[in-house]
């Protein structure tokens, strides 16, 4: 399963959109207002719930300064990935694409795709609000 967000426009450069991004602790200000629980658990690892759904752990597994972050699910039940891939528009504006990429059975995908759609969507929504 592969969803993409439009791309969101941000009024930082793109070494500063990735460094907020990179430091995990700014995803508590892209999180939906729903969030129950969000909690670092250490510079490459964060926990987070949300209303009515199981908590779920992301650490940093990949990245290429200034133009990509690749954050994966650090349980193996539900392989995921959350990819913020990050263009220069100006010298202070970027874009970003934020991709969630899992592979999961049908019936497991077809449960989840608009939950997850729309958390994507509002974490790009907030990333253009930073």
């Amino acid at each position: 399963m592969l969803i993409e967000t439009p791309k969101a426009h941000v009024s930082k450069s793109k070494e500063d959109t990735f460094k907020f991004l990179n430091d995990l602790a700014n995803f508590r200000q892209l999180m939906p207002e729903n969030i129950d629980k969000f909690e670092v658990l250490n510079e490459n690892r964060f926990l987070f719930a949300l209303k009515g759904m199981p908590e779920i752990v992301l650490e940093k597994k990949d990245q290429t300064p200034f133009t990509q972050l690749v954050l994966g699910a650090a349980s193996e039940k539900l392989p995921f990935t959350l990819t913020a891939n990050i263009e220069e528009v100006e010298s202070d504006k970027s874009e970003v694409v934020l991709s969630f990429t899992g592979e999961f059975n049908a019936m497991m995908a077809m449960m989840i795709k608009k939950p997850i759609t729309n958390f994507v969507n509002t974490l790009s929504t907030n990333l253009e609000k930073i």
